[in-house]
């Protein structure tokens, strides 16, 4: 338990410190040692100040100090590193740098200075991989001080020229095993690869209300699984003729997609909260047939009640026109569950226009279809000057079987009930 004495003492040293008079705290510091020999705060703070002015004997003796006093900091260990570089000790540097990686694997100096002592010692690829740990626990660059900025852009750099060198040889090394294969799809491989070499993000479902597992995390799907999507594709410029006599007679009947009640948290959300930019004409919502806009649209309709829509009581299907004004973006986000699909259809498409689900991004063509998992993180923009609008509808999942497909509906439906929100 420290005296009242030392603690006014401790007080005083960081106020100077914070207030950037650096003689003054370590004159203080020296007066908590004497009071308090093996405080670990002035040993630390006296030996910094000794590394300052290229005393690293001095610094490494008081840093021992403080490590043995307080084992359970690991930036004590980080600057007895420091000081063990100032001395040209490359390998006590790097089992200091250890030492402060096994109090907290997560130290993102440790792993900087240590990523850093291999570049020096010319262990280029062990550095990366170092590097490449550092980056993964790197908090938001706008949290970061200039100098962990200046750190973390030039791991980012060596992280990226290892990648490249290391895919170089392993191009050269599966040259063999393409050319026994010829005309394989090599897609998946490929994105295993990409993410190894740290290229590419692995992207999971990440529904928010019902989670089927077992079921693949496919961004778009094949085309081939699905022979319905050329008979929607050519009945493109029947749909739009309908959304165009209700952009050009009632735009109004658009409203905002985005429809948050007060009290509800909006994260992402905030920008597009009941906002015109996003905006939807519904012909199904939420299980509900809406017969007034059905009769609008009245072969759009049609349309979609021959396609495979899901059919969730009081959750699906939803068919709907979507506008996205120009200059708009649809934040990254994820959809409600992986028991179903989603369709877009492109009506009216400008340039700069585009869509990313995970790791595959696309732009937007009129006419050609896709399908897509949304509770994969996924986004959207309309950079042009132009209005964009597409057909969205959902199917069923097609790798749910029959039984699958009713028991999640009942498991929704009655959970609903059982809360008393049917």
């Amino acid at each position: 338990m420290e005296s009242s004495q030392t603690q006014s003492a401790v007080r005083a040293a960081q106020q100077a410190m914070a207030a950037g008079r650096l003689e003054e705290a370590a004159q203080l510091w020296s007066q908590v040692l004497s009071l308090a020999p093996e405080h670990p705060q002035a040993l630390f703070h006296l030996g910094q100040h000794k590394l300052i002015r290229r005393d690293a004997s001095g610094a490494l003796e008081l840093f021992a100090r403080a490590a043995k006093a307080d084992p359970a900091t690991p930036i004590i260990p980080l600057n007895i590193a420091f000081a063990r570089r100032s001395l040209g000790d490359a390998a006590g540097e790097l089992q200091a740098l250890d030492r402060a990686l096994a109090i907290d694997p997560y130290f993102l100096p440790a792993l900087l200075a240590k990523g850093a002592a291999l570049e020096r010692s010319g262990q280029a690829r062990q550095a990366a991989r170092v590097y490449r740990d550092a980056l993964a626990s790197a908090a938001p660059e706008a949290q970061l001080s200039p100098e962990l900025k200046a750190h973390i852009a030039r791991a980012r750099d060596l992280v990226r020229a290892n990648a490249e060198t290391l895919d170089a040889h392993l191009l050269e090394k599966f040259a063999a095993i393409r050319a026994r294969h010829p005309g394989a799809d090599l897609a998946r491989f490929e994105d295993c690869k990409e993410a190894m070499l740290g290229r590419k993000k692995i992207y999971t479902h990440q529904p928010t209300m019902l989670h089927v597992p077992g079921l693949p995390a496919i961004q778009f799907y094949d085309r081939g699984q699905f022979p319905w999507l050329e008979r929607l594709e050519a009945e493109t410029e029947t749909i739009r003729e309908e959304l165009l006599a209700i952009l050009r007679d009632d735009a109004r009947a658009f409203g905002p997609y985005v429809q948050h009640p007060a009290g509800v948290p909006l994260n992402q959300w905030e920008e597009l909260n009941f906002s015109p930019r996003w905006s939807a004409f519904f012909l199904w919502q939420d299980g509900q047939r809406l017969d007034a806009n059905c009769r609008r649209c009245p072969k759009t309709a049609a349309i979609a009640e021959s396609m495979p829509l899901a059919d969730f009581p009081g959750y699906a299907p939803a068919v709907f026109f979507s506008t996205l004004e120009p200059h708009t973006r649809i934040p990254p986000h994820t959809g409600v569950t992986n028991a179903r699909l989603i369709v877009h259809l492109p009506l009216i498409v400008p340039e700069n226009t585009g869509f990313r689900v995970g790791n595959d991004s696309r732009a937007f063509e009129a006419g050609r279809a896709w399908v897509f998992d949304d509770t994969i993180e996924h986004e959207a923009w309309n950079d042009s000057d132009k209005l964009r609008v597409i057909l969205i509808f959902d199917i069923w999942n097609p790798l749910l079987t029959p039984a699958e497909r009713e028991l999640v509906c009942a498991l929704l439906s009655e959970t609903r009930a059982y809360y008393g929100t049917a």
